[in-house]
């Protein structure tokens, strides 16, 4: 059978893939330790789980509107003004199957081809993926490492071009947990202004900032700026509600007519249930979110103290998300046995091989000389996974 061509240029997720090699070893009975997923390893928090089953009791299983349940959007649009101190009306709110259907949605009403999107590296690793999908052309714009991976304006304006149509910001950062300060948004605000450029704000850690930092809502700086954002979010990461599928969106009210009707013809509604549920999630208690977040910085610490302990490794500290991302350029370029390691995919086959521990290599997120590693698991874990994968580098030549 003979596929699109555009298939050609589609790639898989890679820390999916990670996580499904990691756990097919698991099922052959070999002990590893997976730091690939970027996933909560809490359970979804009782009341939630409650207004779930509440809402199977009372039948509501059927159709919902495409974009999302009125119920729903309203406990948007309070998160929003109560989280982030931006307003929006119910016009301006589209509920969808994640944050990454989201992206795509937006990827995909908002840019075509000959466009170019600027996106901030290291990225994540679907946000390239999304824009070609869309016919557009990712543009990286990198960050330093030493300056704690947050994007300048000087670098964003030495990427632009006649064909810029759009910026995509994710702070906190997956993969490396940077955190943009408000001065850090108030200058790429004028910037977009200036420019005249449509700004893609994923703030789907938002909840997960460490140390007193405050995760700035672009959108929050004016009406200037807002009236050209889409602000991205999730219930994921704040509520370990992954396998729900609830991702939400806000913006001008024509960006989410638009995607309102893509998704109609793509996916219909997000699960009536699992909107019920997000629902009581947005505006119940918020201390389980607090309580995970205390736990999450713990790691945090663990994670980056013991990284900075291996040879050829080191490590700054993340702002915020539940990642690390190590620097392992001192262990590229050696020898394990008769092989070199060359690449940062080289160095996570060999530890998932010889130390049992799942990696996912940096080149997936725009640096082949780093790692990403998730603390979204036990400090147990954590301690032992490093402490394997410091004797598997150790043992390189």
């Amino acid at each position: 059978m003979r596929l699109a061509a555009r298939t050609a240029g589609f790639s898989p997720s890679p820390t999916l893939a990670i996580t499904a090699r990691a756990k097919r070893m698991r099922a052959e009975g070999i002990d590893v330790l997976n730091f690939g997923a970027g996933e909560p390893d809490f359970d979804t928090p009782e009341h939630i789980k409650a207004a779930a089953v509440q809402a199977l009791k009372e039948g509501f299983t059927k159709y919902t509107a495409a974009a999302g349940i009125d119920e729903l959007k309203d406990a948007v649009c309070l998160k929003l003004k109560r989280d982030n101190g931006v307003e929006y009306r119910r016009e301006n709110v589209i509920i969808s199957c994640g944050a990454k259907h989201t992206l795509y949605n937006l990827c995909m009403v908002l840019f075509q081809e000959g466009d170019e999107v600027l996106v901030p590296a290291p990225y994540w690793v679907s946000y390239p993926e999304q824009i070609r999908m869309a016919g557009a052309v990712p543009v990286p714009v990198g960050t330093a490492e030493g300056d704690g991976f947050r994007v300048r304006v000087e670098a964003l304006e030495a990427a632009c071009t006649s064909r810029t149509a759009g910026l995509i910001l994710n702070s906190p950062c997956n993969p490396t947990g940077a955190v943009l300060s408000r001065k850090d948004l108030e200058a790429i605000a004028a910037f977009a202004a200036a420019r005249d450029l449509t700004v893609i704000s994923d703030e789907t850690y938002e909840a997960l900032s460490y140390d007193g930092r405050e995760a700035v809502s672009i959108a929050a700086l004016g009406e200037e700026v807002k009236r050209r954002t889409i602000l991205v979010n999730s219930l994921s990461k704040a509520y370990a509600m992954t396998g729900w599928r609830i991702g939400y969106a806000a913006g001008p009210a024509e960006v989410v007519r638009a995607m309102d009707t893509f998704q109609s013809q793509v996916t219909s509604n997000p699960t009536s249930i699992a909107q019920r549920a997000a629902v009581v999630a947005l505006t119940g208690p918020q201390d389980c979110v607090r309580a995970m977040r205390a736990a999450f910085a713990e790691r945090r610490d663990a994670i980056v103290a013991a990284l900075n302990g291996v040879p050829g490794v080191s490590c700054v500290l993340p702002g915020g998300a539940f990642y690390a991302f190590p620097n392992v350029a001192g262990c590229l370029r050696r020898r394990a046995g008769d092989r070199v390691l060359r690449t940062s995919a080289d160095l996570a086959e060999y530890l998932l091989d010889e130390a049992r521990v799942a990696v996912v290599p940096g080149a997936e997120f725009g640096s082949d000389t780093h790692l990403r590693l998730s603390y979204a698991t036990s400090t147990e874990h954590i301690l032992e996974g490093v402490k394997r994968i410091g004797a598997a580098l150790r043992q390189l030549r």
